[in-house]
């Protein structure tokens, strides 16, 4: 370490020293400490009171090499502007002796982070709309109190004065967007709301310099402020919805440990490649894709796939970005990182996916294009009509038309559609269900029958003893002795069991592996084997099945006693069965798609046995063993032709057909990569059960969707025929406008 603070401090030097040529090493340690300078950002999740940010700042900024220090106690963060010198460690330790718990936040890698922007920039301009909206009413107070001539025309100039900057600084958001539209050709939602401003604020300029006894600089500030009121208030019931992206965004890890010739150095994980060796500390969240070195722990993988317990890591494991390094240090060899790692290619998947169009969406979108025209022609037919019937009142034209313009803006009908896919998408995401097509959600709702894959699917693909208490114990803990010299799934199962069991192995010498077919060993004098039924000489079971022999060395064997190798007597055979283990969930999973009215059919190419066995055990009546690949992808075709809406689920290359022929098709996260590929859902833990909710929530997202459309139509099925005709003021359009948005972004929300 001191090696590599030496580097650090003298960056020109060692880029320089002929004696570094030959230690590429340190070239890279010098770079890598000089890439540290600039802002770090810290989360401070108990931060609270103005005294917490004070003595925070005051803090931070007494330590040498940090420049500022800013508290942001709405989003409880931390933003420092630093030396290379400083480094988040010691920010995050200076705070502890404050009682402040921290944590490093990349504000790069956070998605939210552009989102919180806008978030601020919009509550700037309604401070500052509320603030002149204020002082503009206490003067048209007294212009309505009675003020003449040159006092009411000096309180309308100052009126404008305050008026007409607000209006063009508060209502930038509407103007930027709205001239975007224009230029692209396209009458956006924001066109409408800036012709209102403007026209609002043009009329009372108007009346101003004609000495006019009414002028309307109280109602434009008014309207700009009610409008970014209900801007700001969707803006922030969205954020509650946050992504499935945003929170796997969240998840990723700004620097890493990297280890060059033993030398430990904190560096930018954009500076991560992979081959790099990193290590990763106790309660650490990893922060690249790899495989463990050295080093013995257990991983928290509950944020990424829903699996509440622990699992261990040592040699070889493969670990991924996002995980929780738990109990002890893991030297981890990097295979991905950054935007490489498999958690930035998550997050970017369900960005995409949130983002697809679906048949709602181009439906909503139709509408709008559709309806934005139709606006400004109502618009403009009533400042006609109104000019006409009033002989000329233009003031009161205009104002009808502001009103008509604001109070028809198709807000709530661009909400309809993406504010329930936000809040689906999250949702599932929570439930370890990743979504990685936009159109998946609205397929899901309309399936009516549900095919199963056996092994690995409902199953986890590993065998489980059964009935290991029918044996005699000292014929398991042979057995446990013996399976404990092998790698085959069956022994593993095996010496687990028993372990379960609280049965302890013996002792067994001599032990042995024979290639295909078993193991043996010694065993006080006999000769005991573990492993294929004709090799032990024993009667095969209709399952899966090990078998155990005893065979006496002293004696000789009997007639046909050739299967048990040299000679000697059998004195004992034990067959053990096996079933496979079932899948977290898969019992709640069937049953809450039985009851929801859903078809559940199980396809499995295992045989006949143990598919029966599992459909009872399910209660799945419909089922077929020995089914071929193309059979599966036929079953399915077959269903969608008698016009079923099918939802596959399986894991295997044989199941890869049917899951791109399916309506809808779910594979879970340790399925084979074209499995997964083929889906348009990945389940990512391993409790099954979250289907049945995926299917459910996606029922719901359905309904809420058309809720919405039914919503923002019947709001201007009652709201425009009360503007034509003159009974809503612009301030009331906006009032109205506003909370037709938010009522659809909060239906959206209650999805559960």
């Amino acid at each position: 370490m001191a090696l590599a603070e030496d580097f650090a401090a003298t960056r020109a030097q060692v880029s320089a020293c002929p004696a570094c040529a030959v230690v590429p090493a340190a070239e890279r340690i010098a770079a890598l400490r000089a890439d540290r300078a600039g802002r770090i950002v810290l989360s401070l999740p108990n931060a609270a009171g103005a005294q917490s940010i004070s003595s925070i700042e005051a803090a931070l900024q007494a330590l040498p090499g940090v420049h500022s220090a800013r508290v942001n106690l709405t989003l409880k963060r931390v933003s420092v502007e630093a030396e290379g010198s400083v480094t988040a460690a010691q920010l995050i330790c200076l705070l502890d002796t404050l009682g402040q718990e921290a944590h490093e936040l990349d504000p790069g890698l956070l998605s939210a982070t552009e989102t919180d922007r806008q978030g601020r920039d919009l509550l700037m301009r309604l401070g500052v709309a509320f603030f002149s909206m204020m002082n503009v009413m206490l003067l048209s107070v007294a212009v309505w109190s009675g003020a003449e001539a040159a006092t009411r025309d000096l309180f309308h100039w100052i009126s404008a004065a305050i008026a007409l900057p607000t209006v063009v600084f508060a209502g930038q958001p509407f103007f930027r967007s709205a001239w975007a539209s224009l230029r692209q050709g396209k009458l956006g939602m924001d066109v409408p709301i800036s012709l209102a401003l403007i026209l609002a604020s043009s009329i009372s300029v108007f009346e101003t310099w004609m000495s006019g006894h009414h002028a309307y600089f109280d109602a434009a500030v008014m309207l700009a402020f009610f409008l970014l009121l209900g801007r700001y208030l969707d803006h922030r019931t969205r954020a509650i919805a946050r992504s499935a992206a945003e929170e796997l965004a969240a998840l990723e890890v700004p620097r890493a440990i990297l280890l060059i010739d033993g030398a430990e150095v904190e560096t930018p994980i954009a500076a991560v490649a992979p081959g790099d060796t990193v290590l990763v500390r106790p309660g650490a969240r990893m922060p690249v894709d790899g495989v463990v070195l050295s080093g013995a722990s257990e991983l928290d993988r509950s944020l990424l796939t829903g699996e509440s317990l622990p699992v261990p890591a040592g040699q070889g494991t493969v670990v991924s970005a996002g995980e929780v390094n738990l109990t002890g240090p893991l030297t981890v060899k990097v295979t991905a990182a950054g935007n490489e790692s498999s958690l930035h290619r998550m997050a970017d998947l369900v960005a995409v996916a949130e983002g697809v169009k679906t048949r709602y969406t181009s439906l909503a979108d139709r509408a709008s294009k559709l309806y934005s025209p139709l606006v400004h022609i109502l618009s403009f037919a009533a400042f006609g009509y109104w000019m006409w019937a009033t002989g000329g009142d233009l003031r009161h034209a205009i104002n009808i038309s502001a009103a008509v313009l604001i109070i028809t803006c198709p807000c709530a009908l661009g909400l309809a559609v993406p504010a329930v896919i936000t809040s689906a998408s999250g949702r599932l995401f929570r439930k370890g269900l990743l979504i990685k097509h936009g159109t998946a959600l609205e397929r899901l709702a309309e399936v009516d029958t549900v095919v199963f894959d056996k092994t690995g699917t409902l199953t986890l693909g590993t065998p489980e003893p059964v009935a290991l208490a029918d044996h005699p114990a000292e014929a398991v803990a042979i057995a446990a002795a013996l399976a404990a010299g092998s790698a085959h799934p069956l022994a593993r199962a095996i010496a687990e069991g028993a372990r379960a069991a609280g049965i302890a192995p013996v002792e067994v010498t001599d032990i042995r592996e024979v290639p295909g077919r078993g193991i043996e060993g010694d065993y006080r004098g006999a000769r005991v084997r573990l492993g294929r039924a004709d090799w032990c000489g024993a009667e095969p079971l209709p399952v899966t099945a090990t078998y155990l022999s005893v065979t006496d060395l002293g004696a000789s064997p009997p007639p046909g006693g050739e299967g048990m190798g040299a000679g000697g007597a059998r004195l004992e055979t034990h067959a053990f069965a096996f079933t496979d283990r079932l899948r977290p969930g898969a019992e709640q999973a069937v049953a809450a798609l039985r009851a929801a009215g859903l078809e559940v059919e199980l396809l499995s190419g295992d045989a006949e046995a143990p598919v029966r066995d599992l459909a009872d055990r399910l209660g799945i009546s419909d089922w077929q063993a020995g089914v071929l690949p193309a059979e599966k992808a036929a079953r399915v075709a077959q269903l969608a032709s008698e016009g079923r809406k099918v939802l596959m689920v399986g894991d295997g290359l044989n199941d890869t057909a049917a899951l791109a022929a399916a309506h809808v098709s779910i594979s879970p996260a340790s399925a084979l990569d074209a499995a997964r590929v083929a889906s348009d859902i990945v389940l990512l833990g391993q409790d099954i059960a979250p289907i049945a909710d995926a299917q459910r929530i996606s029922r719901q997202a359905s309904r809420r969707m058309i809720e919405n459309f039914l919503i923002s139509g019947g709001y201007n099925i009652v709201a425009v025929p009360i503007a034509l005709v003159g009974l809503a003021t612009p301030l009331a359009a906006a009032l109205a406008m506003s909370l037709s948005s938010i009522t659809v972004s909060l239906n959206a929300m209650r999805l559960k």
